[in-house]
């Protein structure tokens, strides 16, 4: 039961339907709303005056990114980037576990990626394919375990709200699955760690992305490249993992900006991406072995 003061208070109702009874604010003027007077942000809840006032004050870039892709985002209430915090979360406990005594070396073995492994008839090794990915999970230490989540930390709030939770983790999987064929490819017998590969991808994307909204790029471009020329110069570096990456990044980023407005984008985006990986696997299941055979 309420009492008479609850009622002449007018910030226990909406603002805009005084006769509806509320607790939620917005999180902008303050005011009381209603759940017909709600809408969704990235800080909470704001009231339809303060969303035409966050409207009138987007820039072009800006207006364009909702127009093509806001409508259809896929990423949890609030805009929260989901998918990179689980991707975070679990790359970093696999990883964590993976530095300690005794279990450690056991888990990198099992998880680790080396093209022998996708050629058992020629190294000896079983086949286990899945390695192409699993690589993703572990890291040559806790600097690199912390600069690559970092990287997808500033990365993934950026890119997954615009993408969406499926596409972004359909980008990060067939980037890193870039990164390990691209070992595959030119250095098979090295064994690799980590997620450079489909971090290299999200950065890419993220410029294609962003030059196709019209929006400034200078700032990532600038960022990619030191990245690319430290991979060069510093020994010990997967380098062919960041480039096989940001290639594939680079083609997904494509196929989300040309399919995006079209009708049934889903499903063209969904077969576009399926044909890349479908290409990224039938190469490395046939050039390194004529590669190897051919220079015995």
């Amino acid at each position: 039961m309420t009492n008479p003061e609850f009622h002449a208070n007018p910030d226990n109702f909406c603002y805009r339907h005084p006769g509806r009874q509320s607790f939620v604010l917005c999180q902008r003027c303050m005011r009381t709303i209603c759940p017909e007077c709600q809408t969704q942000a990235p800080v909470g809840v704001i009231c339809p005056e303060c969303m035409q006032d966050q409207r009138r004050s987007q820039t072009p870039a800006q207006r364009r990114a909702h127009r093509r892709w806001g409508a259809r985002s896929m990423t949890a209430v609030g805009g929260r980037p989901l998918a990179t915090y689980w991707i975070l979360a679990i790359t970093s406990a696999v990883s964590i576990l993976a530095e300690l005594p005794g279990v450690g070396a056991v888990i990198k073995n099992v998880l680790l990626f080396a093209g022998a492994y996708l050629y058992p008839s020629l190294s000896g090794l079983p086949f286990e394919p899945w390695r192409l990915l699993t690589a993703l999970l572990v890291h040559g230490g806790f600097i690199h375990l912390g600069l690559n989540m970092l990287a997808l930390w500033m990365v993934g709030q950026q890119l997954e709200p615009l993408l969406g939770r499926a596409r972004f983790l359909t980008l990060y999987l067939v980037s890193g699955l870039g990164g390990s064929v691209a070992m595959a490819l030119i250095d098979p017998a090295q064994p690799t760690v980590g997620a450079s590969g489909a971090i290299f991808g999200l950065f890419v994307a993220l410029i294609v992305i962003g030059r196709h909204l019209g929006g400034n790029i200078v700032g990532a471009l600038v960022v990619l490249a030191i990245n690319f020329v430290y991979g060069f110069i510093v020994p010990g570096i997967a380098w062919e993992a960041h480039v096989g990456g940001a290639v594939v990044g680079a083609l997904v980023a494509l196929v989300y900006v040309r399919t995006s407005g079209r009708r049934n984008a889903k499903f063209w985006w969904i077969g576009l991406v399926a044909v890349i990986v479908l290409v990224l696997l039938v190469v490395v299941a046939v050039v390194p072995p004529l590669l190897i055979t051919a220079g015995r």
